[in-house]
């Protein structure tokens, strides 16, 4: 079969001030009917900027040479006009974050019947039936009630699966799938994999997989291509590579998963974190008067306790409550139940009391770049926190902040640069620093690796456990990846609707769970 994609030697390069930066190299692959091929590597590797060549989306900077055709059509060059007919007709992307990608503005119905209208010229009825009929397709269920949601108000895995009913609104031959599950909890991840994955083959589709995770290429993708600084290492068929990998860098990919376990705390770690009956319920308000009619219960009932050295690792699909649990825990939120921590009762506590008390509990969260300032540097973040606590005033806060960044592996030299000047990696070293520098007690991870390569990650989870056996910190580690969960934690508290359903140890609850809905999060890691 002929490929309906195929790119030789092509070379990208963005020139900006003068400066000429290449960012892909004689890059050649070909995509099939029907056929998976996977573009691998860490970030920063060339793999996005090649799809996005396909149908020359990169901007007035980029250069781009060599030859992409598709069906015969060289695209490199091309008319308007041409490209306007193929991009999101031929050739449709699923991109990475969906909350970014549609308009918050717009309703769903009013989204895709852009797209229905600008191709097909479907208005109308017609249009509307094909919208419920897309939805339905990729698992939107009661779609004819959903056509008046804003993103905002569905779940990421119903944001993900619109995206992909977008994509497929004008039966593309080719469909560019750019990082559409890191953001997913597991089970929705899997259920988004079967679902491209069946519409792959009822629609005979071409599927361009780009991904920093080989789990997933080892079960969907026909052919692998790994990049690395702008070039393909090693290309093959997927059995091929994962059974014998010949280029070092594609060993190292495959060699990236967090191992090991926590160093196991003292026997007499003093008890950090207590919950109790602790429950959060959010009224539903309704009608003129705003009378509460209900109550979403976030958190129902949660009982927990953290010691010093240990990690409880909260798992759980999205929506279950585990950041609400930990946002209550530190009184960001407020929360009704027995609430402890280091023995006293924060419940009583004023706002003056409680203040004392915020330098001891800190918290990392997801996205590095969006919880940093783009206009403060790297000295100016971590040392924030220094003058509102007023840590140590006698030293020198250049001093603790050089010393917070050796910690952490980063080179103090650079912390005068800002945010945008650092890898994925590197700002989550920061974000990590910012809230070690105040030297807390308790430290909250909300997905703290989620958004990383593998091979960042395997570095995060060895900081996190070195900076816990030499302080001995306490940590509540959230995350939907139950490799670094059980890399990182030594209790594990599963969260399902707003209840804890298993507790215990990490080795018990991974090896023997006690309920069906573990046993569903742990087949679906696999």
């Amino acid at each position: 079969m002929s490929p309906i994609l195929k790119v030789e030697n092509l070379r990208v390069s963005f020139h900006q001030d003068g400066t000429v930066t290449e960012v892909v190299r004689s890059v050649s692959f070909a995509l099939s009917r029907g056929e998976t091929v996977a573009l691998v590597g860490e970030s920063g590797s060339g793999k996005s900027v090649s799809a996005l060549s396909v149908v020359s989306l990169l901007g007035d900077s980029a250069r781009v040479s060599g030859s992409v055709t598709y069906a015969g059509q060289q695209m490199i060059g091309a008319s308007p006009k041409l490209l306007r007919k193929v991009r999101g007709n031929d050739i449709s992307f699923i991109f990475q974050e969906p909350m970014t990608s549609l308009n918050p503005l717009h309703t769903i119905e009013r989204q895709l019947s852009e797209s229905l209208a600008l191709h097909q010229g479907l208005q109308g009825e017609a249009a509307r039936a094909r919208i419920i009929e897309l939805l339905e397709r990729v698992g939107i269920r009661d779609a004819a009630a959903r056509l008046g949601a804003y993103p905002h108000q569905l779940s990421g895995g119903q944001r993900q699966r619109v995206m992909i009913a977008m994509a497929l609104a004008n039966k593309p031959d080719i469909l560019i799938a750019d990082e559409p599950t890191t953001a997913l909890d597991v089970t929705i991840q899997a259920q988004i994999l079967e679902l491209l994955a069946e519409l792959k083959e009822q629609e005979g589709l071409g599927l361009l997989f780009i991904t920093h995770d080989l789990g997933i290429v080892r079960r969907i993708a026909d052919r692998v291509c790994v990049m690395k600084d702008g070039e393909i290492v090693e290309a093959g068929p997927a059995a091929e590579i994962f059974a014998a990998p010949e280029h070092p860098y594609t060993r190292k990919l495959l060699a990236a998963e967090p191992a090991g376990l926590p160093a196991e705390p003292e026997a007499r770690a003093t008890e950090i974190v207590r919950t109790e009956g602790l429950r959060v319920w959010f009224p539903i308000q309704r009608g003129f008067l705003k009378r509460t009619t209900g109550h979403v219960k976030a958190v129902n009932h949660a009982n927990i306790a953290v010691r010093e050295g240990e990690t409880l690792g909260l798992v759980g699909e999205s929506g279950s409550g585990k950041t609400t649990l930990a946002l209550a825990i530190m009184r960001l939120i407020a929360s009704e139940g027995q609430l402890t921590f280091d023995g006293q009762d924060m419940r009583g506590w004023s706002t003056r009391t409680l203040r004392r008390f915020r330098s001891e509990m800190q918290i990392v969260f997801q996205d590095p770049f969006g919880s940093l300032s783009p206009r403060m540097t790297c000295e100016q973040i971590i040392a924030e926190g220094l003058g509102i606590h007023r840590v140590d005033p006698s030293r020198n806060r250049r001093e603790l902040v050089a010393e917070m960044m050796g910690e952490t592996g980063l080179d103090p030299a650079m912390m005068h640069r800002y945010p945008h000047e650092f890898s994925g990696g590197q700002r989550q070293r920061i974000a990590i620093a910012r809230a070690m520098v105040l030297r807390p007690r308790l430290l909250v991870l909300d997905e703290p690796t989620s958004a990383l390569d593998r091979t960042v990650q395997v570095q995060i989870v060895e900081l996190l456990r070195g900076l816990q056996r030499k302080y001995g910190l306490a940590y509540l580690f959230i995350s939907h990846d139950l490799r670094v969960v059980r890399a990182m934690s030594h209790k594990v508290a599963v969260m399902r609707a707003g209840d804890i359903v298993e507790y215990g140890p990490a080795a018990e609850v991974f090896d023997n769970p006690a309920t069906d809905y573990t046993r569903k999060l742990i087949k679906a890691a696999v």
